[in-house]
């Protein structure tokens, strides 16, 4: 093997070029790992402690008339299962098979809009429970929740947004600008009354 012969001023470039990118990524690194120690206090971490199972009993506590849709038979006990209900896999689609924010209305109304028919569809292939229960619970899943009524809709995602996120803060009346029903006209403005002209009595008479 030929060994080149290098001198030093080569030989000190080299090792300033190699260590020169240094410093910039044990600063890149530092700067990451302090961001997420500020961040990380204030992400919501109460979503990510309750589980689907335990939400939805929750939930039923909160709207006790939501449908339960859950006499469906269990594939490996052959038995109904009662805890697999509507609400239960109602979250379990919006965690895990579309991977939504349990915190937000907005992706909530998402989830609803998935099985009123009117955002994305629902595919029976990902759909929670068809691989325990012998029978596939979309479509009867879908029409129980096409049979609420706006208001009820509207009363399923606060109830499901304050289980996952209770410092949510819902508007109150305070907050909410309301109408006048006999709103104060504007003040018109004066008019100065014309002066008499002189003489004007005495046309009178």
């Amino acid at each position: 093997m030929i060994e080149i012969p290098i001198s030093r001023q080569w030989r000190k470039r080299f090792e300033r070029r190699r260590w020169r990118g240094l410093p910039l990524q044990i600063v890149l690194i530092a700067s990451v790992v302090i961001a997420l120690v500020i961040i990380a206090p204030v992400l919501p971490t109460v979503a990510q402690r309750i589980r689907p199972q335990e939400a939805a009993r929750q939930l039923y506590q909160i709207l006790p008339d939501f449908p339960k849709e859950n006499n469906y038979i269990n594939r490996e006990t052959g038995k109904v299962d009662p805890e697999n209900t509507l609400a239960s896999r109602l979250i379990r689609y919006h965690m895990y098979v579309k991977g939504r924010a349990t915190i937000y209305r907005l992706d909530w109304k998402l989830t609803i809009a998935d099985y009123l028919g009117a955002n994305e569809p629902l595919q029976k292939e990902t759909y929670p429970g068809r691989e325990v229960l012998k029978n596939n619970p979309m479509e009867s899943d879908r029409a129980a929740i096409s049979s609420l009524n706006r208001a009820q809709r509207e009363a399923l995602v606060n109830a499901l947004v304050s289980i996952f996120n209770p410092k949510s803060e819902e508007p109150t009346a305070e907050t909410i600008p309301t109408t006048n029903p006999n709103p104060t006209p504007p003040p018109q403005p004066e008019v100065n009354p014309k002066k008499p002209l002189r003489g004007g009595a005495e046309l009178l008479k």
